[in-house]
Formats: structure tokens, C-alpha cells, sequence
């Protein structure tokens, strides 16, 4: 096998998997662009935990039923202390000096009422979000090549939500919303994104009243412009695309209206999307130049719709896509060849991944593009082998880095660019180290370097983790390495 080839077998590992395991690189080196194609081919695959995990609308319940639940005995065990306090008073008056000594004790009363309260109903709110976590992390390492998964990991990025919000629903959100749609048309994706519950409870959309509509005219509230301007912004056209404040508007408008289900109304929906006519501004309303006559939810479907096919949206998901895979500053003509493709195919974004693999502008070398932390780190777990994580260090540890796995500082989601992570570098170090210490009792960095990293370890390299003074040592080398760190 030629030297190029080999080299492209690493880059498309690195650039479009999520990194090298034991095996992987002579598994595809023959014709490491055909491999590539043939994992977006293939059937989808199903999570393995998945089934043990609960909807979104079900993880929203649970959580609300057992805040309910706790705030109930709160109240209960307050009453109780309340007369259990107010019987001593009656036997020892002398006992309590004044207002401030019964402010004190009031308040004391209420904060062991809450702690009892919290130890007889745990909160289940951590419990869900491990879960989904660990399922996801694992979904990775377990990936042949991760090329799906890297495409589930932009997609829900793109169309973010923050577990510091919405922490019940955002795995389920993933799997629901971003998982099944990402080799699909991007209508359909966007479709999904935008009406999923976490997605409206994240950009405030429950609040959102048309001022002519019944309840904004009952309750004198109005419009919450979150939703419709991160979608035109951020989800969709892009800045400086040639939309108005005056589209953000009648686009806020018209998405008045989609909510979810309260629980506390419905115990066996509560949770799930629903149309609130009461909450909806009547009549058409124009976006980008167009009315949309349309009554009901539908009129917010129907912008939707011409919002993901419009030429604007193309370019903005084009350069997005090849700045995540290629480059911080994408080949120009990969760009438009991407937009292209989504236009022509209105939209599949399988075909899209697929001209991104098939252009020779994605195959630039060398690994130039520093990796996010989450992708470093599944990189580095799936270098020695390993197919099962512990979500509780998973989490920690990208917390640590900077990137808390669906929790981005804003709308925008986590950035690209390696001027937003150069400066962690420094906690990489101690994150590898800390890795190289757990295996340095079973994993060989001569193996990883023959059988993981191949021909994509340098001379220097190869030298550096010969003279390392320990197996935690060389292994920490090979980790902080810009082969393991760039792609």
C-alpha cells in the first residue's frame, strides 16, 4: 500500500471519523474515501441503550412530577415543624428572645423541611442526563469509523439546546430531533429541531403571546422574538443574508402558538409539542417578501419549509459543514460545491456528506484543524481501545476542558475556530496524564503507535515516546501529540 494512501486511510479517520482504533486504519487504507461512502450507506444503527431511556416528554414528567412531589412535602414537614415549634413556645415562652431569634427559627424550619423533602424525593434530573450521556459517548467509541456520529455530534450543535435550561430533555432531544434526520433532507431536520419541546423551551418560545391574539389580549403580554431570530440567524440563512427586523417580527409572529404540553394538566402527555390557538397572532403575515395564508401551525411549517430551501441557507450550512470537517478557513470552492449539491437535491443531506467526502479540497493535508475537546478525548479512549466510559468522568472532565457536553455558553453553540481552544491546552495536559496513569498497566504505546496510529506518527515522535522514562509518560506524549490533536 502507497505512502499516500495510507495517509489518506489517517486523514479520513481523524478529519471525518472519530479517530483511529486498534485495527481501523488497515480496515479501511485500501479505499479509505469508499469506506467513508459506504458508512453513510449503510442501515441506520440503534442505539444499544437507548431503549432503557426515557422520551423527552416522559424525562420532562418525571422531573416535574418529582419537583411537585418534593415541594408537596416541603410544605407538609414545614406544617409539622411549624406546630411542633409553636407547642414549645406554648410549654417554655421564656425560651424565645424576641422577633429575630423567630425569624431565625422560622427559617431554620423551612430549610430542614426542604432537606427532608429532597432526601424523601430524590431529584432525578442528574440521574437522566448520565444516562443519556453515557449512551451517547459510547455510540462513539463503539463507531467503526464515527463518520455518522461526527455528522449527530454538528447537527446537534447547530441546532443547540443547554442542558443549564433544559437539562431533562436535551439527550432526548438528540435522539429524537437531530439523530434520525442527519442523513435525511434538511427540511425534515429543521422541521424536527424547531418543533421538538426542548428546542421552544430553550429560546423562550412558552412565552410567546401575539398581542392580537386571545391570550396576549386577556393577559397583556407579547411576543418573545428568542425563537424566530436564532432560526433565521443561526439555524437557517445565516447573518447579513437579507432578512429585516421587520421579518424577525411577522417569523415570531407567526411561530406564536407552538408550546408543549403543561404536565401538571396532562400526566400522560405533559411534555410533548402542542399548538395553542389562544397564544397564536391571527391572520397571514409576511416573511422575506412572502404571505402565508396558512392557518394554525401550518403557517409556521410553511416558512420553515422555504426557509431550508432558500440559497442563503445553502451557503450558510456549506460553510459551516466544511469549517467543522476541513479547515478553519474552508477551500472557497468546497464551500459553493457543497451549496450547490444542497440546492440541487433540495436539501439531502446525505448527498451533501457525500460530495464533502468525494472533493479532493477536503483532503488538504496535513491535519491542520485542532479537534474540539469532546472529539480529543473520544479520540484518545478509542486509541486504547476502549468501548465503555464513566459518564460521571466524561462530563467532568469536558467540563474541565471547556466544552460541557449540551451546555453552550448561547444559542450559537460551541465554536468552531482553534482561537476558542488553543488557550486549554494547557488542561488537555492534565486530562492525558490522568488517562495515561489509569492504563498505563495494560496499554503498550508501541502498540498504539503500530497498531492504531500507523504511518501518521513522525520520526520525532516515534523518538520522543522511545526515550520516555514510563508507559504514563510516552502515553501522555502520544496523547498531546498534534497527531492525536489535529485533523
Amino acid at each position: 500500500m502507497s505512502n499516500s494512501a495510507k495517509a489518506e486511510a489517517v486523514l479520513a479517520l481523524h478529519r471525518f471519523g472519530m479517530g483511529p482504533r486498534p485495527g481501523s486504519m488497515a480496515a479501511i487504507e485500501s479505499d479509505p474515501r469508499g469506506a467513508l461512502i459506504a458508512e453513510l450507506e449503510r442501515p441506520p444503527v440503534a442505539l444499544p441503550a437507548a431503549s432503557a431511556l426515557p422520551s423527552s416528554s416522559k424525562a420532562f414528567r418525571t422531573v416535574q412530577d418529582a419537583d411537585a412531589k418534593r415541594q408537596a412535602q416541603t410544605i407538609v414537614a414545614t406544617r409539622k415543624q411549624q406546630e411542633a415549634k409553636r407547642q414549645q413556645m406554648s410549654e417554655a415562652p421564656a425560651m424565645m428572645e424576641g422577633a429575630e431569634q423567630g425569624v431565625k427559627d422560622e427559617q431554620g424550619v423551612k430549610e430542614m423541611a426542604a432537606k427532608t423533602a429532597a432526601d424523601a424525593v430524590p431529584d432525578p434530573r442528574r440521574g437522566i442526563y448520565l444516562a443519556e450521556a453515557k449512551t451517547r459517548v459510547e455510540a462513539a467509541l463503539g463507531a467503526e469509523i464515527g463518520f455518522v456520529e461526527r455528522l449527530v455530534w454538528f447537527w446537534s450543535n447547530h441546532f443547540c439546546v443547554s442542558a443549564d435550561k433544559i437539562i431533562s430533555m436535551c439527550g432526548a432531544y438528540e435522539r429524537e430531533a437531530i439523530r434520525p434526520h442527519v442523513l435525511g433532507r434538511f427540511a425534515d431536520l429543521l422541521l424536527a429541531a424547531e418543533g421538538h419541546p426542548a428546542m421552544l423551551f430553550y429560546l423562550d418560545n412558552g412565552a410567546s403571546m401575539g398581542p392580537n391574539s386571545v391570550a396576549g389580549i386577556n393577559r397583556t403580554r407579547g411576543l418573545n422574538e428568542n425563537f424566530a431570530r436564532e432560526t433565521l440567524e443561526l439555524h437557517t440563512l445565516g447573518v447579513r443574508s437579507g432578512y429585516t427586523q421587520e421579518d424577525v417580527i411577522s417569523f415570531a409572529n407567526v411561530l406564536t402558538g407552538w408550546t408543549w404540553v403543561p404536565p401538571a394538566d396532562n400526566p400522560e402527555h405533559g411534555g410533548e409539542f402542542t399548538f395553542n390557538p389562544r397564544l397564536h397572532e391571527p391572520g397571514p403575515q409576511k416573511v422575506l417578501g412572502k404571505f402565508y395564508e396558512e392557518d394554525g401551525a401550518e403557517q409556521g411549517r410553511a416558512v420553515l419549509r422555504d426557509l431550508a430551501a432558500h440559497p442563503a441557507t445553502a451557503t450558510h450550512l456549506a460553510t459551516k459543514l466544511a469549517r467543522n470537517f476541513v479547515a478553519d478557513a474552508p477551500p472557497p470552492a468546497l464551500v459553493e460545491r457543497l451549496a450547490k449539491v444542497f440546492l440541487d437535491t433540495s436539501g439531502d443531506l446525505k448527498e451533501v456528506a457525500k460530495a464533502m467526502v468525494l472533493s479532493d479540497d477536503s483532503w488538504t493535508p496535513p491535519p491542520a484543524k485542532l479537534k474540539r475537546p469532546s472529539e480529543w478525548v473520544v479520540g484518545m479512549v478509542r486509541a486504547i481501545g476502549n468501548t465503555q466510559t464513566d459518564p460521571v468522568r466524561f462530563t467532568n472532565g469536558q467540563a474541565l476542558l471547556g466544552e460541557p457536553l449540551w451546555r453552550p455558553s448561547s444559542p450559537k453553540g460551541f465554536p468552531d475556530e482553534e482561537a476558542s481552544w488553543i488557550d486549554g491546552i494547557g488542561r488537555r495536559l492534565d486530562v492525558a496524564n490522568n488517562v495515561a496513569e489509569r492504563v498505563a498497566g495494560r496499554v503498550d504505546p508501541q502498540d498504539v503507535i503500530e497498531n492504531v496510529l500507523g504511518s501518521s506518527v513522525s520520526p520525532e515522535l516515534k523518538q520522543a515516546v522511545g526515550r520516555a522514562e514510563s508507559r504514563q509518560q510516552a502515553l501522555a506524549l502520544l496523547f498531546m501529540s498534534a497527531e492525536f490533536q489535529r485533523r
